[in-house]
């Protein structure tokens, strides 16, 4: 399916809602302004999994670690139950409104020693086709528009029960460098991630009844602006990620998993103000670390505004013997900040602690979302079963 160059930019930052450009943007709501951070190369925070695709997109605290946590908190790899994993999830993107937009995750990571792991990820969003025209409508020829991340991960367990974590990522985006418009050029730039993991358990032995918590926080894409080959550089979306898990295990065969996520985009917030007779946004050309860290401060309607920015992702999982899974949850976005809101569910399976597969499928409380229908597929392979017995008394005696 082919389309014109406005779709394209339509579907690569469909994520943040309004937006057809790779920039912070103004829009009105009931007729009154509205100011909704954004960024470019906006699938950099699309949820790339199925599980956490079915539990409302929360997923920086989920508990039993595979490969995608490398995505959501690379931190708890080093509690996953297996030595090596590696992941394998697709998502058509918009596929009710294009057609022929989607995006894959390729993750995976081997444990280094008893307290360490390394991994490593790659994220692909394919745009699609793209057919030009000139001002007078002939053909100008076709283009196939592509981003991708690439990130290198490293974790390692602190004590018994709480893990630190860093990725290094390099990003490139090519929504239409190579065709009639010779200035624009592909953007990349490299970025950072830093994420903390904290877990604790009290479960009776004989009846398998106890209770679990766990605590994760994240901070990704932290890097350079991105250039397409103009004069104008564009944020990336860097995201503060905080969210915890309560677990009830109801006895040995039967458990629940409560999470909750809270998300801030750690942009500029537009500011429009008149300057020298000019409407101009004032937030738009601070420099690196005061739009950064000041996002939680910079919204024009005061910390009452800044509260609207947090979307709220939360979720119920079962589990049945650590084999069947079904999940549903919700995402909650502030009405005035763009008003996504969807429900979502889905289900899971574990066949002999080697392979897995997780569907989640996104219905959203508003007629006419883009992200109606949206679904998303998962595979895990677990290379081997590690044998972790006495991690934790041989660590606890290493610190003694």
């Amino acid at each position: 399916m082919k389309r014109n160059f406005f779709h394209v930019l339509l579907g690569a930052c469909s994520f943040f809602p309004f937006v057809v450009s790779a920039q912070s943007q103004i829009t009105t709501l009931n007729g009154a302004q509205v100011n909704i951070p954004t960024s470019s190369v906006p699938f950099l925070n699309f949820t790339p999994d199925a599980r956490s695709g079915a539990l409302g997109e929360a997923g920086v605290a989920l508990g039993e670690a595979d490969a995608n946590a490398i995505f959501w908190n690379p931190s708890k790899l080093v509690f996953a139950k297996q030595d090596k994993g590696a992941s394998i999830s697709y998502t058509p993107w918009l596929r009710n409104l294009i057609g022929d937009m989607y995006y894959t995750y390729l993750s995976g990571y081997s444990k280094v020693g008893k307290n360490s792991v390394v991994g490593g990820s790659l994220m692909y969003f394919d745009l699609g086709t793209v057919d030009f025209t000139t001002n007078q409508g002939t053909t100008a020829g076709s283009f196939n528009s592509r981003e991708y991340a690439i990130t290198a991960t490293f974790a390692q367990r602190l004590s018994q029960n709480f893990s630190l974590a860093v990725d290094l990522k390099y990003l490139s985006s090519n929504l239409a460098a190579g065709s009639t418009n010779a200035g624009l050029k592909p953007g990349s730039t490299a970025a950072a991630d830093i994420s903390a993991y904290y877990q604790n358990e009290f479960r009776d032995n004989a009846t398998g009844k106890g209770i679990g918590w766990a605590f994760g926080g994240m901070i990704s894409n932290l890097g350079g602006r991105i250039n397409y080959g103009g004069t104008q550089s564009y944020f990336i979306p860097t995201n503060l990620r905080l969210g915890t898990r309560f677990t009830l295990f109801s006895d040995q065969y039967n458990k629940f998993n409560f999470v909750l996520d809270a998300n801030k985009l750690m942009v500029p917030t537009p500011d429009i103000q008149t300057v020298n007779g000019v409407q101009t946004n004032v937030n738009a050309n601070k420099n690196y670390f005061s739009s950064v860290f000041g996002s939680f401060a910079d919204a024009p309607g005061g910390f009452s505004e800044e509260l609207k920015e947090i979307t709220i992702s939360t979720g119920i999982e079962y589990w049945y013997n650590d084999q069947f899974a079904a999940r549903v949850g919700y995402f909650n976005e502030s009405n005035q900040k763009g008003g996504r809101k969807y429900v979502t569910t889905g289900i899971g399976l574990r066949l002999q602690d080697r392979f897995g597969v997780d569907f989640s499928y996104l219905l959203p409380v508003k007629q006419g979302s883009p992200l109606a229908e949206t679904f998303r597929i998962s595979l895990l392979f677990n290379f081997n079963k590690g044998n972790r017995i006495g991690d934790d008394e041989a660590l606890s005696d290493d610190r003694n």
